[in-house]
């Protein structure tokens, strides 16, 4: 599988075809933007989710903030937008949503984006904020997850961590508890660990690798 979903217009990354009868040039055939979008989102992640476990005593995040723009954030919103012509309706919404997601997540650590500072001396109503903006994510993740049933045993694994992630830490926000979140963390780890193999077994492809990665191919309908 070349892409988040297999593309209806053949294989991603083939060599363009000759130019055609009369002059004309066929249209060229695009890159597979899946690994760059699966692993901005894993590296994001990954630091994101090792905060959240308070790895070396870490408990402000805000050095995740210029990964979350331009890493997990801008390079993933491009492989959204790279997606769409390759005609992958999942992948497109998928990279596109969690693009704009960490770019959002940024902006709220951004001091003079004022959204923290609008938060100054209520500290349960930023938790109950900054929970309903995990749990929005969680309802989406979990449409995705669902949308990712058909596709491969490594993406419904994929956003099934990543559903459970965003509960947790969700629940934690509005708990206020230390424990549920950083238990998020370590979910959030595993997810990271999940999206950089899809991301790998979709470089490595069979024309220019010496071997390639299984991503357990579920069995499309065939009515």
């Amino acid at each position: 599988m070349s892409h988040l979903e297999k593309a209806e217009t053949g294989t991603v990354g083939a060599t363009p075809p000759r130019q055609a009868l009369g002059g004309a040039r066929a249209p060229k055939r695009l890159a597979n933007p899946g690994p760059l979008g699966l692993w901005s989102f894993a590296s994001t992640t990954l630091i994101l989710s090792l905060f959240n476990l308070q790895a070396r005593g870490i408990n402000t995040p805000n050095i995740v903030v210029g990964m979350a723009l331009f890493c997990g954030g801008l390079a993933q919103f491009l492989a959204g937008m790279w997606e769409f012509p390759a005609g992958n309706t999942f992948g497109a919404t998928a990279f596109t949503s969690y693009g704009a997601f960490w770019m959002s997540f940024a902006t709220i650590y951004i001091p003079n984006s004022g959204i923290l500072a609008a938060y100054e001396g209520s500290p349960t109503e930023l938790a109950s904020a900054v929970g309903i903006y995990l749990m929005a994510w969680f309802t989406v993740t979990f449409l995705l997850f669902i949308a990712a049933l058909r596709r491969s045993v490594g993406l419904c694994f994929l956003f099934g961590f990543l559903t459970i992630t965003f509960m947790l830490l969700g629940i934690g926000e509005f708990q206020a508890s230390v424990a549920t979140t950083k238990a998020g963390g370590a979910m959030g780890i595993a997810t990271a660990l999940i999206a950089y193999y899809c991301g790998m077994a979709q470089l490595l492809t069979r024309e220019d690798s010496w071997f390639t990665l299984p991503l357990g191919e579920i069995p499309k309908r065939l009515d």
